[in-house]
C-alpha cells in the first residue's frame, strides 16, 4: 500500500487501483470537488511522474488514450488546477511522492499493462444524476436524457424554442470548449437528425459559456454523456471497467542482450524503459528468448531506471 496525503488531496494505491480524493481546502478547484473520489484501475494507467519544485512539486498521472471519458471530452483543455490527475506535493513530502511513483511503475511492469490506446472506457465517468448551470443555461443528465433549460442571458430566438430534451440515442457526439480570453466557449450536443451548424449562441442544443467559474463543470456533463455513447475507437458500446486487458502487441524486437541500452537520462524515459521490459516479457513467453537471455536483458534495462 502506498499513500500520500496533502492539502490538495490524497492518493492511495493498493496494487490494483489508484484512489484519488480531492482536498477540502478552499484552494482546491471546484471541478475536482464536483468529481469527488475517483478510482483509477491500473489497466487505465499509461505512466506516472513526479516533478519536484522549489516550494512544491507535482505528481502527475498519465492515463491511456481512450480510457477516461473525462479526458476524452476535455481534449487536453483542463487547467492544471482542474485536472484531477495532478496533485500538488509539499517539498518536504517529495520522498513519499517518489516512493508512490516507484510503486505504481513497478506494478505496471509486473502486470504488463499496455500503455497504448484503450478500445473501451476503463473509468465509468461522473456520478449521475448531474445538473450544472453556467453561461446561458442549465444542463441536466440522468443517464437516459439530456435536458437544456434557458436563463435571462439566453438569446431570444433560442429561448423561444423552449427547453430541449434529448434522448441519449439521439446524440451523436458531445463538444466542449472552455472560454478563452474574449472568445466564449460552449457545450454542444451534436444530434443524429439534422445537426445544426448555428453558433452556440443560437443553437438550441448548445450552452454558450461566458467565461465564468462554473464553465469547467460543463466538461463533467460532457464526460458523463460521452461515457454512455459508443467508444470513439468504434469498438462498440461503452462497457464497465475491466480487470485486465490483452498484452501489448510487439511492433519491433528489443535489443539483444549486451547491446547498448536505451539512453535514460531523464524522468520521461521511464515510459520507454517500461515498454522495453514489456517487449522482453513477450519474447520470453513466446520462447524467443531463453531464461538466461531474458534475465540478462531485463537486468540491463532495470539498471537504467
Amino acid at each position: 500500500m502506498a499513500e500520500i496525503l496533502q492539502k490538495d488531496g490524497t492518493w492511495t494505491f493498493d496494487g490494483d487501483t489508484i484512489r484519488i480524493v480531492p482536498g477540502r481546502e478552499r484552494g482546491v478547484h471546484l471541478m475536482r470537488q464536483t468529481l469527488g473520489e475517483l478510482a483509477v484501475p491500473l489497466q487505465a494507467v499509461a505512466g506516472i511522474s513526479y516533478e519536484p519544485g522549489r516550494r512544491s512539486g507535482r505528481l502527475r498521472l498519465r492515463l491511456r488514450d481512450g480510457a477516461d471519458p473525462l479526458l476524452h471530452a476535455a481534449r487536453g483543455r483542463l487547467t492544471d488546477g482542474a485536472d484531477p490527475y495532478q496533485l500538488t506535493v509539499e517539498s518536504d513530502r517529495s520522498g513519499v511522492a517518489e516512493y508512490f511513483v516507484d510503486e505504481v511503475r513497478n506494478a505496471l511492469l509486473l502486470e504488463q499493462v499496455p500503455d497504448g490506446p484503450s478500445d473501451r472506457f476503463l473509468l465509468p465517468g461522473p456520478t449521475l444524476p448531474l445538473s450544472v448551470s453556467a453561461g446561458d443555461g442549465t444542463v441536466t443528465f440522468d443517464g437516459e436524457r439530456v435536458r437544456l433549460e434557458w436563463n435571462w442571458m439566453t438569446e431570444e430566438g433560442k429561448k423561444s424554442a423552449g427547453p430541449q430534451s434529448l434522448a441519449l440515442a439521439e446524440i451523436r457526439s458531445v463538444e466542449w470548449l472552455p472560454s478563452v480570453g474574449l472568445k466564449n466557449g460552449y457545450l454542444r450536443f451534436v444530434i443524429l437528425r439534422e445537426p445544426t451548424k448555428a453558433p452556440p449562441k443560437h443553437d438550441p442544443h448548445a450552452i454558450e459559456l461566458l467565461g465564468f467559474k462554473k464553465d469547467l463543470l460543463m466538461a463533467v456533463v460532457a464526460a458523463a454523456v460521452v461515457a454512455r455513447l459508443p467508444h470513439p475507437s468504434g469498438a462498440g458500446a461503452p462497457s464497465a471497467p475491466i480487470a485486465s486487458s490483452a498484452p501489448l502487441a510487439l511492433t519491433k524486437a528489443p535489443a539483444a542482450p549486451g547491446a547498448p541500452a536505451l539512453d535514460a537520462t531523464s524522468d520521461s524515459d521511464h515510459d520507454a524503459l517500461l515498454r522495453r521490459l514489456r517487449e522482453l516479457g513477450e519474447l520470453h513467453r513466446a520462447g524467443i528468448l531463453t531464461e538466461d537471455e531474458f534475465t540478462a536483458a531485463k537486468q540491463a534495462v532495470l539498471k537504467r531506471f
